[in-house]
């Protein structure tokens, strides 16, 4: 039996700020569409049929090709498993789009907008779901690269030690919090992200866990 991924005592006070620093969730609201990110974590395509169940949006678009980390786990590439879980989750398969290119959170955004424009789809606003730590990212990619767009962000909400324990990989999620907040710093730099305000205490939970060997998604 797999042990249970437990969160170190040490880094818990750190990892938790990253966490909630990152995890927008804005309010749910009506939007014209709903644009599920691709990654590594099905959850992402969980949380998009059922918010597309609850109403809160009309209209799908799954995007995403595969990066080596989910190449074995969604062979057919990540939009299309999404996708295929939303239509077995109910969601009518004639409400789903899929993008099958993206290989970044750049990507993912910029594509959707060419995907929905080539289609005639005119959208104003959209949910933009994710894994919970790449939701400011995503909002700071979106707003760079989709000016005009009105964006809430949400993923699937589920409290740090239960996210853990679903991807059962405690190491590989620290490893992604740290990678995403210097991409937070770094990104804007490059023109890729709007910038984003970060806390003195977020920017200290940054060098602690980074100090601590965290580094393997750092750029």
């Amino acid at each position: 039996m797999s042990a249970v991924p437990i969160l170190p005592e040490a880094h818990r006070s750190a990892v938790e700020t990253l966490w909630d620093y990152h995890r927008l969730d804005h309010p749910l609201r009506p939007v014209d569409v709903g644009i599920g990110l691709g990654s590594h974590d099905l959850g992402v395509a969980v949380h998009t049929a059922e918010l597309f169940h609850r109403g809160v949006f009309p209209r799908i678009v799954f995007t995403g090709a595969n990066a080596p980390t989910t190449l074995a786990r969604f062979p057919r590439g990540e939009a299309v498993h999404y996708r295929e879980h939303a239509i077995a989750s109910g969601v009518p398969s004639e409400v789903i789009l899929t993008e099958t290119e993206a290989t970044n959170t750049g990507q993912n955004i910029a594509l959707t907008r060419e995907l929905l424009a080539a289609r005639g789809i005119e959208v104003r606003s959209a949910s933009l779901i994710s894994r919970p730590y790449q939701q400011r990212r995503a909002y700071a990619t979106a707003k760079k690269l989709w000016p005009g767009l009105d964006i809430i962000c949400a993923s699937s909400p589920l409290p740090l030690d239960e996210y853990i324990h679903g991807i059962g990989d405690v190491t590989r999620v620290i490893n992604m919090l740290v990678g995403d907040t210097q991409r937070i710093i770094e990104y804007p730099k490059r023109g890729y992200a709007v910038p984003q305000h970060m806390p003195a205490h977020v920017q200290a939970a940054f060098r602690h866990l980074v100090a601590a060997g965290y580094t393997d998604r750092l750029l």
